[in-house]
């Protein structure tokens, strides 16, 4: 999920199209995660999504509703097709996760960091640069995200 850091507006929505948002720039970065809960609510191997600061985020149509774990961390979804759509990480409320595949340019995107690796399927590739057995330590985020607009 690369995309340079001089990337227009990009717009996404859910599978039905009830739900539309955009997002201005470039992600600060993109990643893949391999955790099982990532797993279970994308049905599939992994999660793709891209970082984006929470002011250059916007929902222009429709109402997202919380899905997943309700706790710290809200997944959000479309309320009518189910698709998930973002998240909002507890204690980050100055970023939005977005889910890569729901963005209308998501074949641009590929992913830079792979986070879980532990919890991977035994099968499962992707062509991160940088892959973490859990979620990155947070000291580490500067020099990643300075690598990311390097490429």
């Amino acid at each position: 999920m690369e995309q340079k850091p001089d990337a227009p507006q990009v717009k996404g929505s859910c599978r039905c199209g009830q739900l539309q948002f955009s997002v201005n720039g470039a992600p600060m970065i993109t990643m893949a995660c391999h955790c099982t809960g990532c797993q279970k609510m994308t049905a599939s191997a992994f999660s793709l999504s891209s970082l984006y600061a929470a002011k250059d985020f916007s929902v222009d149509v429709g109402e997202p509703v919380i899905g997943g774990l309700h706790g710290g961390t809200r997944h959000f979804f479309c309320a009518h097709c189910k698709s998930w759509l973002f998240t909002r990480i507890e204690g980050m409320d100055e970023f939005v996760n977005v889910r890569a595949s729901v963005l209308d340019n998501f074949a641009d995107y590929t992913p830079f960091v792979e986070t879980y690796t532990d919890e991977k399927l035994p099968w499962a590739q992707t062509p991160a640069a940088h892959s973490f057995s859990k979620f990155p330590p947070a000291e580490s985020f500067p020099e990643l995200l300075g690598k990311f607009t390097q490429v």
